[in-house]
């Protein structure tokens, strides 16, 4: 299951995060064709719709599900039935579902899990439903790349999250240090933070995860892989262009030494965790993550500080993008189970989901409202969704090749200094090209 982890932002930030959605919803009902408004023609009387939506993600849904439940009700006429899942069970549960020919008509999935999905003939094409609501250039670009195979859309973004550079605000001011806008001034600003800091880690280089890697392989022009002509995947992350991202990201270790030998193994929460306990200065790690370090303490309010992932030499590096879609499994009413998914993410609804769950919403001109509200720990990771999203390749194989962790190890065997990194990433291609079939 791929997916960003879950964590909803305080209340009141909470209600920061989406105002201008929300106001700007009250815009897009009619614009979009969604959010509820228009008045239903009753033609679902009767019939029932089946929904299942993760537990978890937001911790106050009950509202959000009474609200859904009567506004589908009115439009519609139609009965919608809510079923909560875990997410650690998602997977194995619609796959049984599949086998066993009870699936809901509309379900939420993991942004990874559509290529699957939909090669197994589980889920509607819904792209001439997205192209007929006015809806296809109004998409958060990355989630929309994330649902399509071959032309095939088989999902709805709804929601998601990203990463971006976290840092100490606090002692970068005592310092009088601005945070970097290029990755030679991340080197700079992480070597000064060495002499300045000493008892500090000035940029863990964590080996246990694959997106931060990824957004350097991104910025330098790279890809971690490529779909040919002929539809078959081919591994890139052994090209020049990536194999200068990782040199440059792991250099920041092996060479320069401003992280820990100890991080080379460490996951995501590892780094949040040395972040939240005052060892690391900056880190790369996600918009849910705020709210970890704010719930513990409120005075994080005044010592994070967030920008997008530097470019190479200019904008930003591409984060990836993970988090939901609404999918349509082959539903014998397809007809409701679009209104369903369309209610759900524009507009209005998709407003309160964000509001009450801390995400940032799939549809493009909600998430701007998101930056134009210029929340200080909440724009700049909006800002990178909306101008530096990407999906890692979307295929079913990839899935199997994070499972196999062949970028960890990648990251592992350079930054343990087995490998040089055109050695570890010829491996790591090695190892993607035989599951991709080649």
């Amino acid at each position: 299951m791929l997916r960003t982890p879950g964590g909803a932002f305080p209340h009141a930030r909470r209600r920061r995060l989406v105002a201008g959605a929300a106001v700007l919803a009250l815009g897009l009902l009619t614009a979009c064709g969604g959010g509820g408004d228009d008045e239903g023609d009753g033609s679902g009387e009767g019939t029932t719709i089946e929904l299942w939506i993760m537990e978890g993600t937001n911790p106050d849904a009950e509202p959000y599900v009474a609200d859904l439940q009567a506004a589908f009700a009115e439009r519609t006429g139609a009965t919608l039935d809510v079923q909560f899942i875990q997410w650690a069970d998602a997977h194995d549960r619609i796959t049984t579902a599949m086998a066993g020919g009870e699936l809901p008509d509309v379900a939420e999935i993991g942004t990874t899990w559509a290529p699957e999905f939909g090669a197994a003939g589980a889920l509607t094409d819904l792209a001439d439903r997205i192209e007929e609501s006015g809806l296809s250039d109004d998409l958060v670009p990355a989630l929309s790349e994330a649902a399509t195979v071959d032309g095939a859309v088989y999902g709805m973004p709804w929601y998601a999250g990203t990463r971006s550079l976290m840092y100490r605000a606090d002692i970068f001011a005592e310092h009088d240090l601005q945070p970097p806008t290029t990755w030679e001034e991340l080197r700079e600003v992480a070597l000064q933070l060495k002499e300045l800091e000493p008892d500090m880690i000035p940029f863990p280089v964590i080996g246990g995860g694959e997106y931060s890697v990824d957004a350097f392989i991104w910025g330098a022009g790279g890809q971690i892989a490529e779909q040919g002509s002929d539809g078959q995947w081919v591994s890139t992350i052994n090209s020049p262009e990536a194999v200068e991202g990782i040199e440059f990201y792991t250099s920041l270790a092996t060479e320069d030494d401003l992280s820990v030998a100890a991080a080379s193994t460490w996951l995501e929460t590892d780094q949040l965790e040395s972040f939240q306990n005052g060892e690391a200065a900056m880190v790369i790690n996600g918009n849910w993550t705020v709210n970890t370090l704010l719930e513990a303490d409120a005075s994080w309010a005044d010592r994070i500080g967030v920008v997008p992932i530097p470019g190479q030499e200019s904008g930003f590096s591409p984060s990836f993008v993970g988090g939901s879609l609404l999918g349509d499994f082959s539903s014998d009413e397809p007809e409701l189970a679009w209104e369903l998914i369309e209610l759900m993410s524009t507009g209005e609804f998709a407003s309160q989901w964000a509001e009450s769950s801390g995400y940032f919403p799939g549809q493009q001109s909600l998430l701007e409202a998101v930056q134009q509200e210029d929340d200080p720990l909440v724009a700049p990771f909006a800002q990178q969704m909306a101008e530096a999203g990407a999906s890692v390749p979307v295929t079913e194989q990839y899935g199997a090749i994070q499972g196999e962790q062949v970028i960890p190890q990648m990251l592992q065997s350079i930054l343990s200094g087995d490998k040089d990194v055109q050695q570890a990433a010829d491996d790591a291609a090695a190892a993607m090209d035989q599951t991709f079939g080649g």
